[in-house]
């Protein structure tokens, strides 16, 4: 994963549905399931399962772990910044709110440390030396081990990183962005940023909400449910999304498996985050790692949704 020494699946097994969307007893069967087939790496938040400050995500996780006893074959990562109470001091990346959320995360996830422990977002009201203070007294504590950042700016990661510099700290690691097909606004600062820094690029919602996991084809058949924000998407989206389906079957692949496939030829990613609400859809995402795109394909798939370039070239001369 980026520039450490820690090795990862190429594929995240993203838990935000883990409870709302799948009940407990499925959840640990997508867990046991993706160990089985090599998915190593496990993303959640303390957030997830929006009952406010119980974190019903993370101890699903955690009474897996203590179940399965398999701690040890997972590499572990959550997110502190979300609210997780009513008061002024429960939201953010104070030394405060960060010290309060790992306890608490450590307890539901019933471990003694995480693999890596991410921002969820940027903090505007926080010094970068106290954030990194924090961090770097959990790490020496031996509560965490790497640092990543979520939906940071490319501007952000570099302050971050020069100021963890200033301190002689590891610094991040990885960044957690909004990034697929259809998405590509990462390429202009972010992925650039983090290919400079050594980061990790851990690309989320890589169907898009499910615009590229064949949407027209499912609302042919029926078979389609989704929030209005994807029904936003597609109406912005509709053509080029028309081709791209055209386009997986010349390929005879299904448009899941090439947008995952598109983002693990991407220089600098460490892998996309799936987020199943059953075994089977597991199962099927890991078609996409058998999917070698050549030269072409590749760029048959920047005509139907071409990137914005990096900058400053895509708005300066």
């Amino acid at each position: 994963m980026g520039r450490t020494g820690l090795r990862v699946s190429r594929l995240v097994l993203g838990t935000m549905n883990f409870g709302p969307d799948a009940p407990e007893d499925v959840s640990h069967a997508i867990m046991d399931r993706a160990l089985d087939l090599g998915v190593n790496f496990f993303d959640t938040a303390n957030i997830y399962g929006w009952r406010l400050g119980e974190g019903w995500t993370e101890q699903i996780i955690g009474r897996w772990l203590a179940r399965t006893g398999r701690r040890d074959d997972v590499v572990l990562a959550t997110k502190v910044y979300e609210p997780m109470g009513e008061g002024p001091n429960t939201r953010g990346l104070s030394a405060r709110h960060i010290r309060r959320q790992v306890e608490d995360s450590l307890r539901r996830l019933r471990t003694d440390h995480l693999d890596l422990y991410q921002a969820h977002h940027v903090d505007r009201n926080t010094p970068w030396e106290e954030f990194w203070q924090a961090m770097d007294l959990l790490v020496e504590q031996g509560k965490i081990l790497y640092v990543g950042s979520s939906n940071f700016a490319g501007w952000h990661i570099a302050q971050a990183s020069e100021a963890a510099r200033r301190r002689h700290s590891l610094g991040l690691v990885s960044e957690q962005s909004l990034y697929n097909l259809a998405e590509r606004t990462a390429e202009l600062e972010v992925l650039p940023a983090a290919r400079e820094y050594g980061l990790g690029v851990i690309p989320w919602s890589p169907l898009y909400g499910g615009v590229l996991g064949g949407i027209l084809r499912k609302t042919r058949t029926g078979r389609v449910s989704g929030s209005d924000l994807t029904s936003k998407r597609l109406a912005a989206n509709r053509e080029r999304v028309a081709a791209y389906e055209a386009f997986c079957d010349e390929l005879g692949r299904p448009p899941a498996d090439v947008a995952l496939a598109w983002l693990l030829h991407q220089p600098g990613v460490t892998g996309p985050i799936i987020g199943p609400r059953t075994v089977d859809q597991l199962d099927r995402s890991l078609h996409a790692l058998e999917l070698e795109l050549g030269a072409s394909e590749l760029a048959r798939l920047d005509e139907i949704f071409p990137g914005p370039g990096p900058a400053p070239e895509a708005y300066a001369w």
